[in-house]
């Protein structure tokens, strides 16, 4: 039922902005965290940004100071600020949230993805 959508990516000229959304949709009970990862080809999914229950944020060090990540008061969505886009910023990036259930367990969603293209 939970569904995460996310929503913003295309193509971008090196230096440029994009911001990218993510849709929470369904029942989650307790968001711990919602957060960005990205995968370019031939990688590893990495950790983009973080935001916590609290409203801390963690940035990768190499998106800090470019990026931004931020959420609506209801957390039913993410957004991901980036600016002065590089070309080593190109990969396919997925919104993530980390909740607890009615029982106290962890439950991990995933979106589908959305690709970012920087050109140079």
């Amino acid at each position: 039922q939970v569904q995460l959508v996310e929503s913003g990516g295309g193509l971008v000229q090196a230096g440029g902005s994009m911001r990218l959304s993510c849709a929470v949709s369904g029942d989650i009970f307790r968001v711990n965290a919602m957060e960005w990862y990205r995968q370019a080809p031939g990688e590893e999914r990495e950790m983009v940004a973080s935001i916590t229950r609290g409203g801390g944020t963690n940035y990768a060090t190499s998106v800090k100071g470019r990026f931004t990540i931020s959420r609506d008061s209801a957390r039913n969505s993410v957004s991901l600020q980036m600016n002065s886009l590089k070309p080593e910023d190109t990969a396919a990036y997925y919104c993530h949230v980390n909740s607890q259930s009615s029982d106290g367990g962890p439950l991990l969603y995933w979106g589908q993805g959305t690709q970012v293209t920087v050109s140079s």
